[in-house]
C-alpha cells in the first residue's frame, strides 16, 4: 500500500534579529501546524504515530538550520526534514542585521486502503 498525502500546510516564520536560522524555520513550522487539526486521524480512528510528517523548510541558507531541533518540534507522527533554499534574507539598511525569513511544508502522509 501506498501512503497518501492527506494534509499539506503552508507556514512561514521569521528572526528579525540575530539571523538565526533555526528560529526562523521552528517558527515557519509552528505556523503551518497551528492551520491544522488532526480531527480526521480521530474520525478514521487512526494512531497518530503511524503518520508519516514530511517537512520542507526553505531558507537562503540551508546549512544554518538544525534539521533535528525541527524534527523534534513535531508532536505526532514519523517526522523527516529536508531543508532547501528558498524563503528570503533581508539586511539592515546599516548592513549589521539580517532579518531572516523561512517558509514551511508540512505534508502528511497515511496508509490508507
Amino acid at each position: 500500500m501506498t501512503a497518501k498525502r492527506v494534509i499539506l500546510e503552508m507556514g512561514t516564520g521569521n528572526d528579525l534579529h540575530g539571523g538565526d536560522y533555526t528560529k526562523a524555520a521552528l517558527r515557519a513550522v509552528q505556523d503551518a501546524i497551528h492551520h491544522s487539526s488532526l480531527t480526521m486521524l480521530r474520525s478514521l480512528n487512526v494512531p497518530s504515530g503511524s503518520m508519516q510528517v514530511e517537512v520542507t523548510i526553505g531558507v537562503q541558507q540551508p546549512d544554518k538550520v538544525d534539521a533535528e531541533k525541527v524534527r523534534a518540534s513535531l508532536p505526532h507522527g514519523v517526522v523527516s526534514v529536508r531543508v532547501v533554499k528558498g524563503g528570503l534574507d533581508v539586511p539592515d539598511d546599516e548592513g549589521a542585521d539580517v532579518a531572516v525569513i523561512a517558509s514551511a511544508a508540512v505534508a502528511v502522509r497515511l496508509e490508507l486502503p
